[in-house]
């Protein structure tokens, strides 16, 4: 996916670990196999990623499985920050990790939500971790709440040279919009105009949020906050940098010298888990005229509240407003998710391509029908253009994807 003149790169930048290397747990919803370095493996060998944003590494288990690796040598600190892995062994072009963190903070009376902060070193994360041990019950987990709103977690993250993202900022669990405020600067004060980007997160796209005024000087991110391997990639970026360093992604986020997101890939917003506003009491998933605030069927309040229908409560214009800066979005539907592409048939099309993105982006339907047949290549490329229909998910329910010939499909897995 690399342009070399343009210096283009594949970049997901919230990945969660759900295990250190020795079998600690770190992300209790999240599969065993999701270790440091096999997320460095993942994103060589099979995804295509050229850099990840690993959101785990404050916990002291996972510092020292970074620091073995720095040890052994297979992954050096770069002069620029982040850390290279060198992936020969796997198979693989190296990866640039971003070792990040993700906290819950707590505004007053006003929610909870997630933010995530990216360290340019280990030294710099290694500081940010002792601090966290004073301000949160276990450290060693994932996400925790550290007991304190999110302009003074961003004031200490900043005093280590990190870069600071409000995480996942639509979705109704411990989000800014969805759980905590109406208008981020509300939350951040003085302080926003140093917040660089902001990650949409699932059931949303930029459309959506560029209804909302505050954020057209945001830049945008679309991660895939993965909570397997597989989950990788589900949704990425192509930044513009000079190279895969931090002090790169810092200016890309910023969008100085030229540098930043060129494109946003996501799923449809109809297909996240929280797209429709979803009723607790009987199971309605919305489908009127946004906002839908109570059930329309039962009449309940009792509802997960949709990131479609947050955003048309709270926005600024009945249509996107979006600045010249802002790239497109592109909807993806990711090969896991098409109908029929199993493990093996993942594995054939990943082994003859080199890498999803591959599959994703370059690959001919002539040659993805050679390899797994014209069916699966016919649904792959309607995927790609757009054109499987959709029904919109709600509630922790992803929506789904009914081609006419094998009828719907329920979207596997979370995170």
């Amino acid at each position: 996916m690399r342009h070399a003149a343009e210096m283009l790169y594949v970049c997901d930048l919230h990945v969660h670990i759900g295990r250190s290397g020795n079998g600690r747990p770190v992300k209790i919803t999240a599969a065993r196999d999701l270790t440091f370095e096999n997320i460095a493996i993942e994103c060589a060998r099979r995804k295509g990623i050229d850099v990840v944003g690993v959101v785990d590494c404050a916990s002291p288990p996972v510092l020292e499985d970074i620091l073995a690796l720095l040890d052994t040598g297979e992954m050096v600190e770069q002069p620029a920050g982040g850390l290279r892995y060198r992936a020969g062994s796997c198979g693989g072009p190296p990866v640039t990790v971003i070792p990040a963190a993700e906290f819950e903070t707590c505004e007053v009376a006003r929610g909870q939500s997630h933010h995530v902060s990216y360290f340019p070193t280990i030294g710099a994360l290694q500081r940010f971790s002792a601090e966290m041990q004073r301000h949160v019950t276990n450290v060693e987990l994932s996400s925790q709440a550290c007991r304190m709103p999110a302009a003074e977690l961003m004031e200490l993250a900043e005093g280590l040279g990190a870069l600071f993202v409000p995480a996942h900022c639509f979705t109704p669990h411990r989000s800014p919009y969805g759980a905590c405020v109406s208008r981020l600067s509300e939350m951040f004060g003085e302080a926003w105009e140093r917040v660089p980007a902001i990650e949409l997160g699932l059931s949303a796209d930029s459309y959506l949020a560029d209804r909302i005024g505050e954020l057209s000087e945001k830049t945008f991110l679309s991660n895939s906050d993965a909570h397997s391997l597989p989950k990788i990639g589900r949704e990425y970026n192509i930044i513009a940098m000079e190279a895969p360093t931090f002090e790169e992604l810092r200016r890309a986020l910023l969008r100085q010298q030229d540098s930043g997101v060129v494109a946003n890939f996501g799923l449809d917003p109809r297909l996240g888990k929280y797209h429709r506003t979803f009723c607790d009491d009987c199971e309605h998933t919305a489908r009127g005229e946004p906002p839908v605030l109570q059930c329309e069927r039962c009449g309940s309040d009792n509802v997960t509240r949709g990131v479609l229908d947050r955003i048309v409560q709270i926005a600024d214009y009945p249509e996107a407003r979006s600045p010249a800066h802002r790239p497109p979005y592109h909807y993806q539907v990711p090969l896991q998710f098409v109908p029929g592409v199993g493990t093996v048939t993942l594995n054939r099309l990943i082994n003859r391509f080199g890498s999803e993105m591959a599959v994703l982006h370059q690959a001919t339907r002539e040659e993805i029908g050679q390899t797994v047949g014209h069916r699966i290549a016919d649904l792959i490329v309607r995927a790609r253009e757009g054109s499987l229909p959709l029904q919109a998910g709600g509630g922790g329910r992803y929506g789904r994807a009914a081609p006419e010939d094998t009828g719907q499909l329920d979207l596997p897995g979370v995170g």
